[in-house]
């Protein structure tokens, strides 16, 4: 294991061999150096990302975010935007155990987490499967039937996996990127409500600018293969998890951040006209939760010791997306799901 140590606010980590992670870092003081080694290593991660992905800032970050907020993340976005190359990219950079599922129709549940063999000595013994690793891509996740989809929510909410009757614990840190393509309907199986909320952000994937297909076509039509290095490790992850969740809020940006959630539902007493005229259903508990967390972290990779109310909305957007649901109105009329959490900010 690894003990971090922080000499100033301008050092960045120096990893040492310990045998569990010890911290001193117990009054806010302290507190306030992590996070400016935080923004630190948060640069580095950005810059060598850079090297493979051209522009995708705001995927980027968003991914970087959930991962430090110990969420899930939702890719969503047509073929050829590098979704996949994406995650292959920061799992490359970040130093953890990496596995890549492609689903399919034909995919069961035991493929996912595993099964229980008949060994040598006639005993039953479990193999794990590919679940088992600190970063899962589950690369077109909406290709596979419902009953192999929900093989992953109780590893999505608990980090664990029972089969046969046994429980058996995941990696620390734990978290699947899922991908998946917004534009095929066919042959494919749209996620369930309650594995969506699960994901603490769903992230759109645009276009890339003239420019950055131009960096790209220039990037990726020869034979050079730049050379990523592991910017972080697993130990230095869940420190900062860690530390993310030990940033103090103020009470207005809780209430923001909750109160925003609320005028989503249409039995509560601060639901919106727009609730009221466009939406079907609301967002859950789970919404106000990754808010806080979200603003939380966008505060630390800014360099604030805080979050405020800007935060909160920074953040709005991939988590509120997949967890409301529009009406036929608001379909018939045109209304984006996009434009009715802007009006709700």
């Amino acid at each position: 294991m690894y003990k971090l140590i922080f000499k100033s606010p301008s050092t960045p980590l120096r990893v040492t061999q310990n045998r569990q992670i010890k911290t001193d870092y117990m009054n806010y003081k302290n507190d306030v150096e992590a996070i400016d080694a935080f923004v630190i290593k948060y640069k580095e991660l950005n810059k060598e990302i850079g090297k493979v992905i051209v522009g995708q800032q705001d995927t980027v970050k968003n991914v970087l975010i959930s991962i430090f907020c110990k969420g899930h993340c939702l890719l969503v976005g047509v073929p050829g935007l590098a979704k996949t190359l994406l995650v292959n990219t920061i799992s490359d950079v970040l130093g953890l155990e990496f596995n890549r599922i492609q689903f399919t129709p034909d995919l069961m549940p035991s493929d996912i987490v595993g099964s229980e063999i008949l060994d040598e000595h006639r005993n039953f013994k479990f193999i794990k499967g590919p679940l088992f690793a600190n970063i899962v891509l589950a690369d077109e996740i909406n290709r596979t039937p419902p009953k192999t989809q929900a093989a992953l929510l109780e590893a999505m909410q608990e980090r664990t996996v029972t089969a046969a009757g046994k429980k058996y614990e995941l990696g620390n840190p734990f978290f699947v990127l899922a991908t998946q393509n917004p534009i095929e309907q066919e042959g494919t199986y749209p996620l369930p409500e309650a594995q969506l909320d699960r994901f603490m952000f769903n992230v759109w994937l645009d276009y890339p600018s003239f420019q950055e297909e131009l960096n790209v076509v220039k990037n990726t039509t020869t034979d050079k293969k730049p050379e990523l290095n592991k910017i972080i490790s697993a130990d230095e992850i869940i420190y900062f998890q860690n530390l993310i969740r030990k940033i103090p809020v103020a009470d207005n940006v809780l209430e923001y951040a909750v109160k925003l959630v609320n005028k989503t539902r249409l039995n509560s007493e601060f639901s919106a006209e727009v609730t009221k005229k466009y939406l079907a259903w609301g967002a859950g508990p789970r919404a106000s939760q990754y808010l806080v967390l979200g603003a939380k972290c966008h505060a630390a990779i800014n360099g604030k010791y805080s979050p405020d109310i800007e935060d909160v909305k920074a953040v709005a957007n991939p988590i509120l997306r997949h967890r409301i649901i529009r009406n036929y109105k608001a379909e018939a009329d045109g209304v984006s799901i996009e434009s009715i959490i802007e009006q709700l900010k």
